[in-house]
């Protein structure tokens, strides 16, 4: 079957998608308004099948391929209800003393589904220690449905969340296996979880947004690490902030560097949909992969 693309659907269509992903309408008000689209005997149903992800179809390193180790750990939360989940990824051929540079992925609006560990294998083969922590455990954690992962999300009390990625973040730094330099690279929401970190995390090494929402302004006097910052071209929602977050940082001498990415959509790097932008994730991937070989060397 021959893989779809953003070129293959209507603009408006694809922004009433990302409304639609991000809560800003539940599933009726998508079928409704997307019913214009559907023609030819298509149904609004059958538009939101193809434009919902294909995990097997785009994994990129199998969860049993033998150059990496994986294992599930639990991170004490500071709210009290236990542990958080994390899905951990580390190479097998490990430096002398086994510690590996660091980098805790933070996913999209939906927990820490397939795609999300899929990315943590991917850093463990570059040779970082990856530490993909799940928002979701206190609700049960992913629960296999990208619709049901959504509106359990909804339900997260995102003041402990915040609390429970900053534990994770430590937790990450004092594993016996890592190196004590911490890197992150979060996704949408994971973006947005990125930015708060490095507002919140004196010595975080390295942070990798890709298309997340901005903290306050106020907020960028407290980054000290090096940002490097991912945009998708059409995605009004995340880059009408960016001028006041910019100058923010502009003003308060942090580092940063922000790339977008001509004609690309919201969620470009996530290969699992047809928002997926071959180039532009390549691209970004690379220029990700450089920054953390530059911030987290031993």
């Amino acid at each position: 079957m021959t893989r779809l693309t953003a070129a293959d659907f209507d603009q408006e269509l694809l922004i009433l998608f990302d409304a639609y992903v991000h809560g800003d309408i539940d599933r009726r008000g998508f079928l409704d308004r997307a019913a214009k689209f559907a023609v030819g005997g298509m149904t609004a149903a059958g538009l939101l099948a193809p434009l919902s992800p294909n995990f097997a179809a785009a994994q990129v390193v199998p969860a049993n391929d033998a150059r990496i180790t994986t294992e599930t750990v639990g991170v004490p939360s500071p709210m009290g209800y236990g542990t958080i989940k994390a899905y951990v990824a580390k190479p097998v051929s490990q430096p002398a003393g086994g510690r590996l540079p660091a980098v805790l992925v933070l996913h999209e609006n939906r927990g820490l589904n397939p795609h999300i560990e899929d990315i943590t294998r991917r850093l463990a083969l570059e040779g970082y220690l990856a530490f993909a922590p799940d928002a979701l455990t206190p609700l049960g954690g992913y629960p296999g449905d990208e619709d049901k992962a959504r509106a359990l999300f909804a339900q997260l009390d995102q003041t402990k969340t915040r609390q429970d990625f900053l534990a994770s973040a430590a937790a990450l730094k004092e594993r016996p296996d890592s190196q004590g330099r911490v890197g992150v690279v979060g996704f949408c929401y994971g973006g947005g979880i990125a930015h708060m970190l490095a507002t919140e995390v004196p010595d975080l090494a390295a942070a990798v947004p890709y298309y997340g929402n901005h903290p306050p302004a106020e907020a960028a006097a407290k980054v000290k690490a090096p940002l490097l910052i991912h945009f998708a071209a059409v995605d009004e929602r995340i880059n009408a902030a960016w001028p006041t977050y910019e100058t923010a940082l502009k003003a308060a001498g942090a580092r940063y560097t922000a790339h977008q990415y001509p004609g690309t959509q919201h969620g470009f790097n996530n290969d699992t949909t047809p928002r997926f932008d071959a180039a532009a994730a390549k691209l970004s991937w690379d220029l990700t992969l450089a920054f953390f070989k530059q911030h987290l060397a031993a």
